[in-house]
This record gives C-alpha cells, structure tokens and sequence, in this order.
C-alpha cells in the first residue's frame, strides 16, 4: 500500500485538533520571524553548527505563550491564523517551515509535545553525546547512517561506534566527499539510498521535513526494513502526531 505524503497525514490531524478544540475560529495571531544565531543556539563553544555557518536559519511561531520551533533555509515572515496556516499550500520550503513551526506550537500549547525550541550553549554538545550512548545502550555496536550532516552529533557516533561504522549524506556540495570525524559524507543528492542499505540504523535530520526529501527516505527505511530514528526540534510536532522516534535530549 503507498504512503501517504507525512505532512499530508500530518496537515489531516492538525485540522482535526484545531477543530475539536475550536482553534480556527478564535482570532488568535500566529506570528513566525526568524531568530538571530545567538536566540536559536546561544554561544557554543564548537563553531561548525550549520546555523553559525549561515546555510539555514531557525524560524519561530508563537501561539498563546507557546512556541515552535523549524529550521529552513528559506526564512519567510508569516503572520495570521491557524486556518490560514492550515490553507497553505506544503509545495515550498518557506510555507512547510511555516505549517511546521506553527504545529510545534499549538501542539505545545496544548501540552501534547514537549521539547519544540533548540538547546542553547553546550547542550548541543551534551545532547550529540547522549544520542551516541542512547544508541549504544539500544542497539549495540551497529552501523549508524546519519542523514543530514550535524557535526557534534557525526563525532560523538564515530567515538561511540568507531569511525568505520559510521556513514553520513548531507546535501552541502562543499561536504559531499569529504572525510568527519574518520567518517565518510556521502552525497545526500544521490547516496542516501546506498546509506541506508549500508546501515543498521538510519538517523536522520527532522530538516528533511521541510526540504522535502523525508518522504523518499522513509519509503527507503521501510523498503529495506529498517527503523528510522529522527532528530532535532522541527520534528517535534509531527513525531508526535504520527509516531516517529525522535532523539531530542536538551531542547526547551
């Protein structure tokens, strides 16, 4: 049976709990702009986070003292209900970023997901670390395949598993080639089958979320029976929603 498009069954179970809970009818303001590096990840002291490097952004929505958090690498402002958010067509990254953010909000507010801002300062750092072990303790000395290039993260897995068990695509030509950490990045344009098909577990950036290559690495993940495990904020909402695994141990 095909899948069904994630943010197609996603956009679904939103309208569906904007309407139980009358949400679209209120006039509230969804208000998203896009925050400063030091907002989004405060000062770390590693200087390689994509974000510092200027190839994505972090956008933010706001509902009722809620927030929800998205990365993009088309910031776009937006301000207006959550009907409107609802009507927005998913075929760009500006507008998934949008409906993404927002989702992560609202789904805060009603207290049905935790964790929908991005850590700050060392928790990055700490949080790569506790992916690598959580891992470790779960599955045992595998082959991880990261999707989605976040460099605290690749390096903690390489001590963790060792370099040779270790695989990485990331759709920045400048990484495609390249050797991290003793692990090999792969180019996430046409590699990311050929990475899961190597690995035991595929990880992979809930940022493919917006720039819409999630559905084709899911279709891979279940093609060759494997379990897909998603990271970071923007995934909050929809992992929530749909029973994803997320791996998220420092957020706000």
């Amino acid at each position: 049976m095909a899948l069904k498009p994630v943010l197609e069954e996603a956009k679904e179970k939103f309208q569906a709990i904007i309407t139980e809970h009358r949400l679209g009818d209120e006039v509230v303001q969804v208000t998203i702009g896009t925050l400063s590096v030091k907002q989004a990840i405060g000062i770390p002291s590693r200087q390689d986070f994509p974000l510092l490097e200027g190839r994505e952004v972090m956008i933010e929505a706001e509902f009722h003292g809620s927030f929800g958090q998205a990365f993009t690498d088309r910031p776009h402002d937006f301000t207006g209900s959550t009907n409107d958010v609802i009507s927005l067509s998913l075929d760009t990254n500006e507008n998934r970023a949008i409906f993404i953010a927002t989702l992560n909000a609202v789904m805060a507010h009603m207290d049905m997901v935790n964790g929908t801002r991005h850590c700050h300062d060392e928790e990055p750092e700490e949080c790569a670390k506790q992916i690598a072990r959580h891992l470790l303790d779960e599955s045992g000395r595998a082959k991880v395949g990261m999707v989605g290039l976040q460099p605290a993260i690749l390096e903690n897995l390489a001590l963790t598993f060792g370099s040779e068990n270790v695989r990485c695509t990331d759709l920045n030509p400048k990484n495609a080639g390249s050797t991290k950490y003793g692990a090999e990045i792969w180019d996430g344009r046409t590699e990311t089958g050929r990475l899961i098909e190597w690995c035991d577990i595929p990880l992979v950036t809930s940022s493919t979320l917006i720039n819409n290559t999630f559905d084709d690495i899911r279709k891979e993940v279940i093609s060759q029976g494997k379990h897909l495990i998603i990271f970071g904020v923007t995934g909050a909402g929809i992992s929530a929603l749909l029973g994803f695994e997320r791996l998220c141990f420092q957020p706000h």
